[in-house]
């Protein structure tokens, strides 16, 4: 049955080639630096649930320190801006259907095989089967990429390895930040937030409990870099035991809207690499944070809107 870790080891095929392509590269000043970054991440990405937690910890380490030193990126053979105009000029609208099978294809896989059965065997695993459409709609997309492109033979790994040196480290953050949450949210970092909420604020009303659960999934959403690693800590100690058991919130607005909150701190945060760092590396953009300033004041807004709306809609025998 197709589970997380045979996800696990397609994921790790594109750190791989990078790492292949950044060992074979002679020229590069820093090659073994950047393939053992990569080839580390790929390890544990394929290799990570049938290793020791040690282990996994020391690899982790590993690639922290030559993050550390520096992962220089260097020259990679592409074609010129005038054949990528030709190009452009010859597909036309069809450049976008590889981009957009990902999504349908995802999609058709989730509502289609919701259960992990096809022609009535189980072959996928009910609770990855997202994931695993998802990893689907990568292989076809890139299939239909190179048909309608028609590259060198190279190329798609030469285009990665480009791709993945101008993010730099800051690709592997996701993963790092959610890991973190887990570890928080397992520790009982929750309860001590609360506690130090419940001495700090008085939160003696809806309106000040739910100012505090917005706020602080915004805050720890940017500390941590992922709404979903925040989630499960101010849900946990504030959310919870305040708003829904304390003054009887509804369950579905509470979570609902406290997520909605740490999105808003999503967007004001060099953490969220994959949402703020990322596109501004993709677009080459002169501001690495361009991103982010263009962002914030819509955070800021939707946040208050999103404390108001909570608080009337969550507890409207309040406000009678």
């Amino acid at each position: 049955m197709i589970g997380l870790d045979a996800i696990g080891v397609a994921a790790a095929t594109l750190p791989a080639a990078v790492a292949v392509h950044h060992a074979r590269d002679r020229g590069a000043p820093t090659r073994w630096r950047n393939a053992g970054f990569w080839g580390i991440f790929a390890l544990l990405l394929g290799a990570g649930p049938w290793l020791p937690d040690l282990v996994d910890g020391c690899l982790v380490l590993a690639m922290v320190a030559l993050a550390t030193l520096g992962l220089r990126p260097s020259d990679v053979a592409s074609s010129g801006a005038d054949r990528r105009r030709a190009d452009a000029a010859r597909l036309g609208a069809w450049l976008f259907v590889p981009a957009l099978m990902l999504p349908a294809v995802t999609l058709a896989g989730t509502l289609l095989v919701g259960d992990g059965r096809i022609a009535g065997v189980a072959l996928i695993d009910p609770k990855q089967v997202t994931l695993a459409a998802l990893v689907i709609g990568a292989v076809v997309a890139l299939t239909l990429a190179v048909v309608l492109t028609r590259p060198p033979r190279a190329a798609p790994v030469a285009e990665a390895r480009r791709l993945v040196d101008s993010i730099g480290w800051a690709m592997v953050l996701p993963q790092m930040l959610a890991a973190l949450g887990g570890v928080f949210a397992m520790a009982g970092v929750g309860k001590v937030v609360a506690g130090g909420m419940v001495h700090v604020v008085a939160l003696d009303t809806p309106l000040a409990g739910t100012i505090a659960y917005c706020v602080g999934m915004a805050l720890f959403t940017m500390v941590l870099g992922n709404a979903f690693a925040a989630f499960p800590i101010m849900t946990a100690g504030v959310g919870l035991p305040l708003l829904i058991r304390h003054f009887n919130g509804d369950p579905a607005v509470v979570a609902a809207l406290g997520m909605l909150s740490g999105f808003c701190g999503t967007l004001m945060t060099p953490m969220a690499a994959n949402f703020n760092l990322v596109p501004a590396a993709v677009l080459e953009l002169r501001d690495r944070f361009g991103v982010i300033r263009v962002q914030w004041p819509t955070a800021l807004m939707l946040l208050a809107f999103n404390i108001a709306v909570l608080a009337l809609c969550a507890f409207p025998g309040r406000w009678r």
